[in-house]
């Protein structure tokens, strides 16, 4: 696991983009704290995004809004927020390997970014550091993912070679 978030990304696409955050309730006091650090760098990186926010119950139920979204909205990225605290059962585990898949299932159906930050703790202290802590914040790092990926896709579909170098 990281210790550090990865750099702001270089080349910033400021084209005129949608991303939809789709964000767990549970546990709020970390949701919350990420999905405005998510807004907040996502503003930074690019000021002309169209930010739509969506919240969920818990983390369950996120890969159905998700699929809900890319079939009515069809946004340029999704962003998936939430955070599962370990218990002493495997329920957790099982959430958040559902969740894993779900969301990689719906990118790869709809070729669309779909930004995992939905995260799996052990306990609150880690979920601080990831959630509301500076050097490891997950809101930041999906926000830098998703601008990195709209700008990656609009390269690719605009046919640029420096994205396939041997083409």
């Amino acid at each position: 696991m990281s210790k550090a978030l990865p750099p702001k990304p270089r080349s910033l696409s400021q084209k005129k983009s949608a991303i939809t955050i789709v964000a767990s309730q549970y546990n709020p006091e970390f949701t919350d704290a990420l999905v405005e650090s998510t807004q907040q760098e996502l503003a930074e990186l690019n000021p002309n995004l169209q930010i739509n926010t969506v919240r969920v119950p818990g983390a369950f139920e996120i890969p159905v809004l998700v699929e809900s979204v890319m079939q009515q909205q069809k946004p340029t990225c999704i962003i998936a927020l939430g955070l599962i605290i370990r218990g002493q059962t495997a329920h957790g585990d099982m959430v958040a390997e559902s969740v894993t898949q779900s969301l990689q299932q719906i990118a790869v159906y709809h070729v669309t970014p779909v930004i995992h930050e939905v995260i799996l703790c052990d306990d609150t202290k880690q979920a601080y550091a990831r959630c509301i802590g500076s050097k490891l914040n997950r809101g930041k790092e999906a926000a830098r993912a998703a601008v990195t990926m709209i700008d990656s896709m609009s390269q690719i579909q605009r046919g640029n070679s420096r994205v396939f170098p041997n083409k």
